[in-house]
């Protein structure tokens, strides 16, 4: 078992557990990405962004940019939610200005009841970044470990790449049920069994990111992406080498059931830029952790109306109390146009607000 240096900065974890806390922790998803311009020349170095996203060493370098630049209180590796599909044969690859594509779809009868969870050890890679990162964090604040949902990796896996309309996908959840169900359970026991091992390799929290399951009519949402987040959260280790490992699920575009989410056993919600915090709070506060939600196009705006946002934000989710956890974040992926002192802006701007409101409550 890796031996790693004791957390100086465990805000993000207490919040997630809905504990006090001095302030609200803040961290984004993407927050290693394209918007930092030492993103840009790492990735220029490796070549390709699987070659950035396969090498632990460059894997690390891109994690910890963000985490030199700005005060956050979480790093989340860097990866890609598609490892788990290319590691089951499919070939992923990527065509620039197009995103990700698989050489090999899942559209019939013969492939779908030929998938196999992976072998992990086509993920190793993954693993040992997670380890390096850990090690090269030194303790400054917890690693997020994570992964894409079994509905939302079923989508890819069926269209073959991103899609506007997951015509393809959802023609076979009505028409082929069957071959449905079997996809998303292979891919919920892969999806646990990932996540399991990212958690052994030194992940502090995991989160499962369902960037699709807005796409679903109420009714299929439940069938067929909940129930197969529920199984996930079911197998995972909830503590690891004596520290309780909290877990996120965040479905975009899942405002409507943020009931149903909150009671499928995470300890946060991912909320996106559509819920209002303050009724999502009233609806599941006390059950759960809320995470969000900043319209991420609010960092285009000038310094005086991000901290405007901010502040709104934070007034609607309102002072944390008894069994309540908030950790601040984007409603969605920040864009790589983002100018980078905006997110200086926004980081100040929670941290300085969210201490002045416990001050006042």
């Amino acid at each position: 078992m890796p031996i790693f240096a004791p957390l100086q900065n465990d805000t993000f974890l207490r919040a997630l557990q809905r504990q006090p806390t001095a302030y609200t922790p803040v961290w984004l998803m993407r927050q290693a990405g394209r918007y930092l311009p030492e993103y840009r020349a790492t990735r220029q170095r490796a070549g390709s962004f699987l070659g950035l996203a396969k090498n632990p060493d460059y894997a690390t370098e891109v994690t910890l940019q963000p985490i030199d630049r700005y005060p956050l209180d979480a790093a989340i590796l860097f990866s890609d939610i598609l490892t788990v599909p290319d590691a089951m044969g499919l070939g992923l690859y990527f065509v620039d200005g197009e995103g990700p594509k698989f050489e090999r779809t899942l559209r019939d009868e013969q492939s779908v009841m030929a998938l196999r969870a992976p072998d992990l050890s086509n993920l190793q890679y993954v693993f040992d970044a997670v380890t390096q990162i850990r090690r090269e964090l030194n303790g400054r604040v917890p690693l997020i470990g994570f992964s894409g949902s079994p509905w939302t990796l079923a989508c890819y896996m069926v269209e073959g790449g991103g899609s506007d309309d997951y015509r393809t996908v959802k023609s076979m959840l009505y028409q082929r049920p069957d071959l449905m169900h079997r996809i998303l359970e292979t891919n919920a026991q892969a999806v646990a069994a990932y996540l399991n091992a990212q958690i052994e390799a030194g992940a502090q929290a995991v989160m499962i990111f369902d960037s699709w399951g807005g796409a679903l009519a109420d009714g299929a949402y439940q069938q067929f992406s909940l129930a197969y987040m529920k199984q996930v959260m079911g197998q995972l280790k909830r503590s690891h080498d004596g520290q309780p490992i909290p877990a996120i699920c965040f479905t975009k575009g899942g405002g409507l059931w943020l009931e149903q989410i909150a009671a499928i056993g995470c300890d946060a919600v991912g909320l996106d830029w559509t819920v209002n915090l303050a009724r999502a709070r009233a609806l599941v506060g006390d059950q759960v952790a809320l995470q969000g939600n900043l319209d991420p196009v609010v960092l285009f705006a000038g310094a005086a109306q991000i901290e405007a946002e901010v502040a709104k934000a934070l007034a609607s989710f309102g002072a944390p109390g008894a069994n309540s956890g908030h950790v601040f974040n984007l409603g969605h992926g920040i864009s790589q146009y983002t100018p980078p002192e905006a997110v200086a802006t926004m980081v100040e701007a929670v941290h300085a607000l969210s201490r002045t409101m416990r001050r006042a409550a």
